[in-house]
Order: C-alpha cells, then sequence, then structure tokens
C-alpha cells in the first residue's frame, strides 16, 4: 500500500514537472526575432500594412518582427519560401487574396495553397475604386454601364496583370452587368493607375487610397467603391451594389498565415498578438488613413472566408475563360 501510494506521488510529481517544462518552453515563445514575409514588393499597399503591424506586434510580443519582401509569380515566390519554412512560429506571412484565392485557378503553384499553411486570421481590407477617365461621359455607374453597353467590347479597361485583383474585379463587374469590355493588362498596379490618368484607357479598378488624390486634382472620377460598405475616407462615394449591380463585393484582401504544423500555443500567441494590434485605437487610426479597413477574425472564421473566396474567384475564372498569357 505504501509502495503503491509512493509510485502515485512520484508519477504525479513527474507528471507535472513535464507540465512545467511545456508551459516554460510554450512562455519562452519568441526567443529571437521573427521575419514576416511580404511576397510582394517594398513600398506598395501590403508592405505598408505589413510593417505597421510589424512595430506594434513586435512591441506586444518583445522581440524584433523583421520584414523581408520575397516578391514574384504572383505573390507565389513568397508562399513557396514559407510553406518550405520550419513551423516554428519565426515565419509568418502577410499574404493577400490575389495569391491564395486567384493564382491557385490559374498557375500550378509548387505547394499545398490549403494544405501547406495554417491560418491566423483575415487581417485588413482594402476597397477598390471603379474610376474613369475624366473624357467617359458618365458622372455614376449607372451612365457608365449605358456608355458601355453602347459600344460593347470597344471601351477599353486596364488591370496590374491577368488574374491581378484590379482584372477579376472588371471580370466580375461584366459577369453582372452582362457586359463586355477591352482588356488592356500592364505590369503592376502604378502602370495601370497611369495608363488610366493619361487616357490610354476609359476605366480601372484603382485602390481607393491611391484614386482620392487624383480625384481631388481633377484627373480621374470615381463612380464606386467595391466593397459592400461605404469607405470611412470617402463616405460620400456609394459602393456599386447600392449603385445597382446587386451584390457586388470585390476588394484586396490580407491574411496571416503560418507554416502547417506550427504548434498551437505558438499560433494562439501570434494571434492575440494580432488581435491586440487591430483593435488598438491608434492602430486602427493608422490603418484606417491608409485606406485599411482592419477586420481580425477566428482561424475558424478565416477558414470558411478561404473557401468562400476560391469558391469565387475560381467560378468567375472558368466561366469568363481567363487563362495566362
Amino acid at each position: 500500500m505504501i509502495l503503491a501510494m509512493r509510485r502515485r506521488h512520484l508519477l504525479a510529481a513527474g507528471l507535472a514537472g513535464l507540465g512545467a517544462r511545456a508551459a516554460r518552453a510554450q512562455g519562452a515563445y519568441p526567443s529571437r526575432p521573427i521575419t514576416m514575409v511580404i511576397p510582394w514588393p517594398a513600398g506598395g499597399s501590403t508592405d505598408t500594412l505589413g510593417r505597421v503591424l510589424a512595430q506594434v506586434m513586435s512591441a506586444d510580443l518583445g522581440q524584433p518582427i523583421v520584414v523581408e519582401n520575397r516578391s514574384g509569380a504572383s505573390g507565389t515566390v513568397g508562399h513557396s519560401h514559407v510553406a518550405r519554412s520550419r513551423p516554428d512560429g519565426y515565419t509568418i506571412m502577410l499574404a493577400t487574396n490575389s495569391t491564395y484565392a486567384i493564382a491557385p485557378h490559374l498557375i500550378d503553384l509548387p505547394y499545398d495553397n490549403r494544405g501547406a499553411f495554417t491560418g491566423v486570421s483575415l487581417v485588413a481590407r482594402y476597397a477598390q475604386a471603379l474610376c474613369v477617365h475624366p473624357s467617359v461621359p458618365a458622372n455614376n455607374v449607372a451612365e457608365f454601364l449605358a456608355y458601355i453597353r453602347a459600344q460593347p467590347g470597344k471601351v477599353a479597361f486596364s488591370t496590374a496583370g491577368i488574374g491581378a485583383s484590379s482584372h477579376l474585379a472588371t471580370e466580375l463587374l461584366m459577369a453582372k452587368t452582362n457586359t463586355q469590355m477591352l482588356h488592356v493588362p500592364y505590369r503592376g498596379g502604378g502602370p495601370s493607375a497611369q495608363a488610366l490618368l493619361a487616357g490610354e484607357v476609359a476605366c480601372s479598378f484603382v485602390d481607393l487610397i491611391t484614386a482620392l488624390p487624383f480625384r481631388q486634382a481633377g484627373q480621374l472620377k470615381i463612380l464606386g467603391v467595391s466593397t459592400l460598405r461605404r469607405s470611412e475616407i470617402a463616405p460620400e462615394v456609394p459602393t456599386l451594389a447600392e449603385s445597382g449591380v446587386p451584390d457586388f463585393e470585390s476588394s484586396t484582401d490580407c491574411a496571416l498565415l503560418l507554416p502547417a504544423g506550427t504548434p498551437a500555443p505558438i499560433v494562439e500567441r501570434i494571434s492575440a498578438s494580432l488581435r491586440r494590434a487591430l483593435t488598438d485605437a491608434e492602430t486602427r487610426r493608422k490603418l484606417i488613413s491608409l485606406g485599411v479597413e482592419p477586420i481580425g477574425s477566428s482561424a475558424a472564421e478565416f477558414d470558411a472566408y478561404w473557401t468562400r473566396e476560391l469558391n469565387k474567384w475560381g467560378e468567375i475564372i472558368r466561366t469568363r475563360n481567363i487563362r495566362m498569357g
């Protein structure tokens, strides 16, 4: 009896010791700098968002978060790097839906689009603006649709390239309104916007924060925003959904992803830090001033959103017969 009790005490002590060591190991994270991979070039909207979040989360986590830009191939270069990284919480990625929801339907990926990653949260959203050159005789969406219908297939629109969010937004608009325009792809959002400003094309979807100064200068007209709700930085601009294009919704959505297999306690630590960043009043003010709508979500909510985005854009790509090259 006494021997059995001793054994139970020893077993309990051993388990307690293991639990304490596990807790210390979990509590030790992070013990060194973290790398945030941005799969787009420096200076872009995703890069700007990432650097704001990295600064706030660094203070919360007690370790520096170093931003590393790994761009190329519609964001898949950065995704491929993160997919191969150790799942230890020291490599995180701020990704956009143009890569995790659109690219899989257009590119043969060198990684498993869902299986290679652990989704932490939907982070933020950038509204796009349907913009037209001042020479276009339309001041609202209805007038612009009438202008397109009067010359089917002849009105040119610019995009940041085949499969870019600006391209898919325009394809969605044409699908929902039974209209047809002429696609003129450029190599990036900057050249696409410049083509619109120069009058080389009639219209384009441009990030709202980028478009507003040009509207102020009279260099373009904004007919509507792409999100279901009006933007806080331009509340006077109606949404496309309320302008006669029912249920229209398109945006540049950013999400935080980790390599698959990252331990749950580390995922939760990063998730909690992100939640605190996105609910911090000063951080939200800064992001909104940059044209960003802070969101935040649970992993389960993000997973359901990811499925919806994949299905939505996959259908548009199939029915519109969109191909790379």
